[in-house]
């Protein structure tokens, strides 16, 4: 038996556990999206106006995330995961119930809690391994294991919600149940399944560097939700943006005078750190932003359009699913692939991957079998890196600080998204208006210069990430011997 493998029955039931838990985190991301016109005219508002859940929820877990990570490393782990699950039971059954768009909106935001549970069940993880002579290898393969399941959760998500909906026959109130009951199933699974690290940090709760961040946070991705909504032509948007990115300045200056900081600068100076977190903001801008224009890439009729591959609705789940189910093969295939090279150059192989997946669509996207081929390739490093990131950041983190570390993946994550979420809404929006030629029967679509544009943006930022990785020392994140130096 190999020693992770070892390592892995040592760790008892906990990763199990942890996995259903994630595998509920795969449903709430997977089961709303079919069924979002349903929704739609459920609550009685236009399509467009679905875009809000999406902003608002971002928005939420980029100020809560960091919050619930420094509380965990405070307070511990598990408690801290068992306060988002109960918050995000709520939420749901909020979402279920709720009777007005505003309730609905309110409730769909507060579910955005569960963003936090990857990052605090890998700093459980890293902390329950802390005996273990692999500690950091360990973590990677449960790693993958959480993020495996979670993957399989979007697409058990995604399958029951299409199918419930006409079981219900069209009672969104038992259809929207069906996640909530899932999420307050977890409050046991929590509870009883997962046993505290008993590893606490000193300190309180940095309530004035809190407020900084959570101005900051909220000024940059509110400002990227507008530039979205009102367009680069927008004056005050911009400057929405800039105060944004100027009250990170005193929220940097206060975290260096703290002693126990919400956020430690120091250790993000860290040659182990820092491009780690700086390649999950840079993942961030493919994983969350780039499905949404895919979809309406293949559902575009090429007969009218010039580009596209005039898919159907069910027919664009196999491009879905392909990419899917090959996030869940390079989570689960990147213990393996640190075993063999070093994690470092598994994680720069990763970004390669998803650099080059997005790259071969700028020449490759006139056929379904070469979108298909492309986003798998895609798939494989993005999977890689979901696993990656939070193991490499609680590895690289001291044992108090690795709550922190886990969650500013997320957090860095997140920020890229609203980014490309921005940037990518104004790239096809505006093709679509400069574009000749491009409304028929009634059909407005972005030519096929937005959609080079997204992919080459991805793409770019990918590669980017994969260079800065090799700042990181060789030996980073891997478990060696006593007496080797990891740089």
């Amino acid at each position: 038996m190999s020693a992770p493998a070892a390592g892995l029955r040592r760790l008892g039931p906990v990763v199990l556990f942890l996995a259903l838990v994630e595998v509920t985190s795969g449903i709430l991301q997977g089961y709303y999206t079919p069924i979002l016109t349903d929704i739609a005219r459920h609550l009685r508002i236009a399509d467009g106006d679905v875009n809000w859940f999406e902003a608002a929820q971002l928005m939420l877990s980029a100020l809560a995330v960091p919050v619930l990570s420094r509380l965990g490393d405070l307070y511990g782990h598990k408690r801290i995961l068992m306060v988002s699950t109960v918050l995000t039971a709520a939420a749901s059954w909020g979402v279920a119930l709720a009777p007005d768009f505003w309730t609905f909106l309110l409730a769909w935001s507060l579910q955005g809690f569960y963003v936090v549970w990857l990052p605090l069940e890998v700093a459980l993880v890293y902390g329950r391994a802390a005996a273990e002579p692999d500690q950091a290898a360990l973590t990677r393969r449960a790693a993958g294991l959480l993020v495996g399941a979670l993957q399989f959760g979007v697409i058990a998500g995604a399958l029951a919600a299409g199918a419930l909906v006409e079981v219900f026959a069209g009672n969104l109130v038992l259809t929207l149940a069906v996640p909530a009951a899932a999420v307050t199933a977890c409050i046991a699974a929590v509870q009883f399944g997962v046993p505290d690290t008993g590893v606490r940090g000193t300190g309180g709760v940095d309530r004035t560097g809190f407020a900084l961040l959570a101005l900051a946070l909220l000024l940059l991705t509110s400002g990227l939700t507008f530039l979205r909504i009102n367009g680069p032509h927008t004056g005050w948007v911009w400057l929405v943006l800039a105060a944004g990115l100027a009250a990170f300045v005193p929220f940097v200056r206060w975290e260096l005078g703290r002693k126990d900081p919400l956020v430690d600068i120091r250790m993000l100076r860290s040659r182990r750190m820092w491009p780690v977190q700086l390649t999950a903001g840079l993942f961030g801008i493919s994983v969350l932003g780039a499905q949404a224009p895919m979809s309406t890439f293949a559902r575009t009729d090429p007969g009218a359009h010039g580009y596209g591959l005039g898919l159907s609705a069910g027919s664009v789940s196999l491009i879905i699913g392909a990419y899917v189910l090959s996030v869940l093969a390079g989570a689960l295939l990147f213990p393996a692939a640190a075993r063999r090279t070093t994690p470092r150059n598994t994680l720069c192989g990763a970004a390669v991957l998803v650099g080059l997946g997005y790259g071969l669509l700028l020449p490759l996207h006139g056929s379904l079998v070469q979108v298909l081929v492309n986003m798998v390739i895609a798939g494989l490093g993005s999977g890689a890196l979901v696993a990656a990131l939070p193991a490499a950041a609680a590895a690289a983190a001291p044992p108090d600080r690795t709550g922190m570390a886990t969650g500013l993946t997320n957090t860095t994550k997140t920020v890229g998204g609203s980014f490309a979420s921005a940037v990518f809404g104004i790239a096809l929006l505006g093709a679509a208006a400069g574009g000749v030629g491009d409304v028929a029967g009634g059909d407005a679509a972005a030519p096929l210069a937005g959609y080079l544009t997204v992919w080459a943006v991805c793409s770019g930022t990918a590669l980017v990430a994969a260079v800065l990785l090799t700042a990181v020392p060789k030996l980073a994140f891997a478990d060696v011997p006593p007496g080797v130096a990891a740089g």
